[in-house]
């Protein structure tokens, strides 16, 4: 039986991922500044993170959408997880957003995102029939909102906003209302206005502003953007070469195997390597949508927009805060980025988008 699985597992699924992730080590390689450290690690977390794609592989997805207990029982759990990151003031970065465990850092918000995709799928496949009701909306929306003013108050609004996009992403796939989706937007609009002039710290603003124009203030608030186009403008056509970005090597470019690692990419790979780089998450995105297409129920055809949506959001917002179209907020590149949490947690909805395809009755 597994076996049998194993051999049947998605070609076009894997092989993008396979790339993407061969990518990130030589990319934290290059980065190794007489350490190798980050390199070995990641190298662990690809194991780990395998190991948890094929579990969720072997197992029915069915399960989680027939008994939702267990979900709601993680969702509570990593609930409790952000309230007392931010009760014990547990702060990496001037973030509270990972706990630390013997030399091992786990962050919640990362888990959470996989947790809400099933969440939401479950909650709208079971209520396809009476989803015109504006109250689904309300509930739905509270599942997100919880987390994500958690997590806006480590600060992380980059994981926030992802959340944001999940939600919409899911209920817009589910069959809810335009009308409904209007009052929401108003709501939204509303509640954007006061998280800026009430919620927001002077510094998350100073980004925004920044973001606009980043050499209002060069050496401050827009120093990071400056430092990763700089990065990327210098890569030209063809890239300096492997091991040889200055700006990331030198240390101009901050957090270059994290949140700018897209830019450290492009100076030493060029425009011809982000292109390859973007055909690859191309490539894994359409083989997403095609197998939530086949997919045989809706909890199927929701699970993967949900994790579609979480894939492409961020690649979009990290690249888009590394060349400047978008503020800049701390999100990961999928895959290629270091870091264990996001790493396995993405591994693992993989796999359950390999247990719908594996699953399903129609084949692809």
């Amino acid at each position: 039986m597994i076996s049998s699985h194993l051999k049947h597992l998605d070609f076009f699924l894997l092989v993008p991922v396979l790339f993407l992730i061969t990518i990130g080590l030589v990319s934290l390689w290059s980065l190794s500044f007489g350490s190798l450290l980050l390199f070995y690690k990641q190298i662990i977390w690809i194991a780990a993170g395998s190991i948890f794609f094929l579990s969720a592989a072997l197992f029915d997805y069915r399960i989680f959408r027939n008994y939702g207990g267990a979900v709601l029982i993680l969702y509570a759990i990593l609930i409790a997880a952000l309230i007392a990151l931010l009760l014990f003031d547990i702060q990496t970065r001037g973030v509270a957003g990972w706990f630390r465990v013997e030399g091992i850092t786990v962050q919640p918000i990362e888990f959470m995102k996989v947790v809400l995709v099933i969440l939401l799928a479950k909650y709208f496949s079971k209520r396809h029939i009476e989803i015109y009701r504006l109250k689904h909306l309300i509930i739905s929306g509270l599942y997100v909102l919880v987390p994500a003013f958690l997590v806006s108050l480590q600060p992380d609004l980059g994981s926030a906003l992802i959340l944001g996009m999940l939600w919409l992403a899911v209920t817009a796939s589910s069959g809810i209302k335009l009308k409904h989706f209007f009052v929401l937007f108003i709501l939204f609009c509303i509640i954007s206005v006061l998280g800026w002039t009430t919620a927001l710290k002077p510094y998350q603003k100073a980004r925004v502003v920044s973001f606009l124009n980043p050499y209002e203030d060069p050496r401050g608030a827009g120093y990071n953007t400056i430092q990763s186009l700089i990065a990327v403008g210098a890569g030209g056509a063809l890239g300096k070469g492997i091991g040889q970005g200055s700006q990331s090597h030198l240390l101009f470019l901050p957090e270059a195997e994290t949140d700018f690692i897209f830019a450290a990419f492009a100076e030493e790979w060029g425009f011809l390597g982000g292109l390859f780089l973007l055909a690859l998450y191309a490539v894994f995105l359409l083989r997403l949508l095609a197998i939530g297409r086949e997919a045989e129920d809706n909890f199927g055809k929701l699970f993967v927009i949900g994790f579609t949506t979480l894939i492409f959001s961020q690649m979009l917002v990290h690249i888009g805060a590394n060349t400047g179209i978008f503020p800049i907020t701390g999100i990961t590149l999928p895959f290629v980025s270091y870091g264990g949490s996001s790493l396995v947690t993405l591994m693992t909805g993989m796999g359950i988008v390999e247990s719908i395809r594996l699953n399903s009755r129609k084949g692809i």
